[in-house]
């Protein structure tokens, strides 16, 4: 799975940064432990320590004026419960992360003789493969009416706003394939031409980007807050696979919003 080394890496600091903080609060608890009882719904707690037997099972009564001592007892037996936890998950991905490589499997196909892979059918093919079949696949964007200004982007398209020229070239200089105005059906909409499509890298499904850019417009706002409804209707979720970006008159979208954006779904 591409992207999982990346995850395992994040996690294991995620962990390390957890670990410490466990150890910082430990090395500050007090003595001992908190025994809990209870008298009808009022409950009463004990101090346990290794002073003496008693001490150990039963404890000493902790007075209302005394009940500031309760809280970093229970913390310390709740950081030691979870110092044990967070040391195992670490050592697992530690030892998973010595030698995990994202593309193992792929380049049992690509270090072939060229020969020898056309009598094999891959059970993982190459990123790059994937998206050259995804990209091939023939589709009917929609047309232009007359009178549209023509706006062309780094590849040669045609576009329809300044905006999605401006998406598009950034995709193009990320190394990103895209896809313009590809149809998809939405039940209970219709046909809709989302204004980009693209395969994610990072979990290998097929992302659809809508840019509305005139949210200032009733009309307009209204249409588009409909059809993204119809989105997350049919099970295509913003923050998952589908991106929104908006703009207004006085709120335009700059390419730094459109990397931003293009990091966090693609790559």
């Amino acid at each position: 799975m591409y992207g999982l080394k990346q995850m395992l890496e994040l996690e294991e600091n995620r962990l390390k940064n957890m670990k410490q903080k466990i150890e910082e609060s430990l090395s500050n608890a007090p003595e001992g432990k908190i025994r809990v009882s209870s008298t009808g719904n009022y409950p009463m707690f004990f101090h346990c320590t290794d002073e003496n037997f008693k001490s150990r099972k039963i404890g000493q009564y902790i007075t209302k004026d005394k009940r500031d001592n309760i809280k970093p007892l229970v913390q310390k037996e709740y950081d030691k419960k979870m110092k044990r936890i967070v040391e195992k998950r670490l050592n697992q991905i530690q030892r998973l992360n010595v030698d995990y490589y994202d593309k193992e499997l792929e380049d049992i196909y690509n270090n072939m003789h060229p020969i020898k892979q056309k009598y094999v059918s891959p059970y993982e093919v190459s990123w790059e493969q994937r998206v050259y079949d995804w990209k091939s696949i023939p589709y009917t964007g929609k047309e232009f009416e007359e009178g549209t200004p023509e706006i062309y982007t780094k590849k040669g398209e045609r576009v329809r706003s300044k905006s999605e020229k401006l998406i598009a070239d950034t995709l193009f200089d990320m190394g990103i394939e895209y896809k313009y105005e590809c149809p998809i059906y939405l039940k209970g909409y219709g046909q809709v031409h989302p204004d980009f499509t693209m395969l994610s890298r990072k979990t290998g499904k097929e992302i659809y980007w809508e840019h509305d850019g005139r949210m200032d417009d009733p009309k307009y706002s209204e249409k588009a807050v409909r059809k993204i409804n119809s989105y997350i209707f049919n099970g295509i979720l913003p923050g998952d696979s589908l991106m929104l970006t908006f703009e207004t008159t006085n709120v335009v979208l700059n390419d730094r919003t459109i990397k931003k954006m293009i990091d966090n779904y693609l790559m």
